[in-house]
């Protein structure tokens, strides 16, 4: 494996300078914005090459102008992947709104469904896995830290006003498989109790759920006045895994469309 160093060395030697080469155009930028921090010392360019060491980001940046780099790129060769960075970011929660500055064509990508059988009844909650009939990437940086790629999908009916507000109709679910055991408690309130979703002979459903006794109560919304349903746990039920992901319209008169 060729590490950050040798592939400096080798853009370095593609463009055949020597090493006061590269130590005077440093020190061209360093006058440029008046700071000393630009400049790559040979003896610094020599670690940097053989020994594996960290360049600063004013000497990192002095490089790649001198070799004509994507700094993006060569950050990405030291493990520092620019397009992971809305990604971290996520991991982190921030109580307050705020605006986000990563820009939307960071190139990450995912993979998501953009092409379903002909034939599906939207109408009804279904496992999205089973009706893709294509897939395709979509450069989507802003993902809240969710690896899309290993979780599976799934499709809240358009008249399926269970989970409405909290799941609205029309919902794309991201469901994680390996989540499956049912919370017993531990959220303080509706807005916190995780989400299931479920498999049965007569189709899928989206609930909140509770276990007692080998039977599994799929709990709707108490605003949509759908009852709630009782199953033989495991017999009769299957939980496919917790939502921990959902992409949902905002338009007001498209959700008032669909319910009418």
């Amino acid at each position: 494996m060729e590490f950050a160093g040798q592939r400096l060395r080798r853009a370095r030697e593609r463009l055949n300078l020597k090493f006061r080469d590269v130590e005077q155009a440093s020190q061209q930028i360093a006058d440029r914005h008046d700071s000393q921090e630009f400049v790559v010392l040979i003896s610094r360019l020599s670690d940097i090459e053989s020994h594996g060491t960290l360049p600063s980001i004013f000497r990192l940046y002095s490089l790649c102008c001198i070799y004509r780099l994507d700094l993006n790129e060569v950050l990405g060769w030291y493990g520092i992947g620019m397009e992971s960075m809305a990604a971290d970011a996520g991991l982190i929660h921030l109580e307050k709104t705020h605006a986000i500055g990563f820009p939307a064509d960071a190139g990450a990508e995912i993979t998501l469904p953009i092409s379903l059988n002909p034939g599906i009844d939207l109408s009804k909650t279904f496992f999205v896995s089973e009706v893709v009939q294509r897939w395709g990437k979509l450069p989507l940086a802003l993902v809240g830290g969710i690896d899309v790629k290993r979780f599976r999908y799934g499709f809240v009916g358009t008249e399926d006003w269970t989970m409405h507000p909290a799941v609205p109709p029309g919902s794309l679910l991201i469901v994680d498989d390996s989540k499956r055991k049912i919370q017993a408690g531990g959220w303080r309130n509706q807005s916190e109790r995780p989400i299931y979703f479920l498999e049965h002979r007569d189709g899928f459903y989206c609930r909140w759920c509770s276990l007692k006794d080998g039977v599994l109560s799929l709990v709707p919304d108490p605003s949509s006045e759908a009852p709630i349903l009782s199953f033989k746990y495991p017999e009769d039920i299957e939980v496919l895994g917790q939502v921990v992901g959902l992409a949902m319209s905002l338009d007001p008169e498209k959700q008032r469309r669909i319910r009418s």
